[in-house]
C-alpha cells in the first residue's frame, strides 16, 4: 500500500508545485482596466489656440508585474469614432478621410515591446502605435502609484499628428493646426501586484 501511496504523493506535490507556478500568471490576467476612473485626453493648437478633447471610448488587455517589467504586456485600443471636444461640428469633419478615418478605420491601437523600470514608481512602456493603418514607435513614459488596491497610471507623450496622415490636404499647413498633438492618460487598473 505504502508503494503505491508513494508515486501518489510525488503526483499531488508536482501538481501543487504547477498550481504555485501559474499563479502568477493567473493574477495577472485578472488585472482590469476601471474605465469610469480612466481618461484618453489629446491637446492640439489650431491657429496657435490650444483645443482639447478626450476619448469616451477605449480598453486595454494588461499584464503587468512591477518586479518583472521585462515580461509586462499592453494591448490598448482607442475608438477614434469616440472623439469629444465639444463640438459637433469639429467631430464630423474629425471622421472624414483626411483626419482620423474613422468610418473605415475606427481603431487606433497600442501594443509594447518593451518595459523599463525607472525607480521611483516610474516607467517607460515602448512600443508600437496605429491609426489609420500607419504604424510608428512610441515611448510612452508613466508613472504609477498604488491605493486601496487600484493602481494609477499617468503620463503623456507627444505625437506628431502628419506622421499619421491626420490632418491632410489643406490642414496640413502646421501654421493653421499645430504638428505636435500632447496626448494625456490616465489609467486605473485594479489586480496589479505591489510596486
Amino acid at each position: 500500500m505504502e508503494l503505491v501511496q508513494a508515486p501518489i504523493r510525488k503526483i499531488l506535490a508536482a501538481t501543487g508545485v504547477l498550481m504555485l507556478l501559474t499563479l502568477p500568471s493567473l493574477a495577472s490576467a485578472q488585472q482590469r482596466l476601471v474605465p469610469a476612473q480612466s481618461e484618453i485626453a489629446f491637446v492640439s493648437k489650431q491657429f496657435g489656440v490650444p483645443v482639447s478633447g478626450k476619448f469616451k471610448k477605449f480598453d486595454a488587455e494588461v499584464t503587468f508585474d512591477p518586479k518583472k517589467v521585462e515580461a509586462a504586456k499592453v494591448n490598448f485600443n482607442v475608438d477614434l469614432l469616440s472623439a469629444d471636444i465639444g463640438n459637433s461640428e469639429t467631430e464630423a469633419e474629425l471622421k472624414k478621410p483626411g483626419w482620423f478615418n474613422s468610418l473605415k478605420m475606427p481603431q487606433a491601437n497600442f501594443t509594447s515591446n518593451a518595459v523599463r523600470a525607472l525607480g521611483g514608481g516610474k516607467f517607460e512602456f515602448s512600443g508600437k502605435l496605429s491609426i489609420k493603418g500607419i504604424t510608428q514607435n512610441v515611448v510612452v513614459p508613466m508613472t504609477l502609484t498604488q491605493s486601496a488596491g487600484v493602481t494609477r497610471a499617468v503620463g503623456s507623450f507627444t505625437l506628431k499628428r502628419l506622421d499619421f496622415k491626420i490632418g491632410d490636404g489643406e490642414w496640413n499647413d502646421v501654421s493653421l493646426v499645430a504638428n505636435e498633438v500632447v496626448v494625456n492618460i490616465k489609467l486605473a487598473l485594479t489586480g496589479v501586484t505591489p510596486l
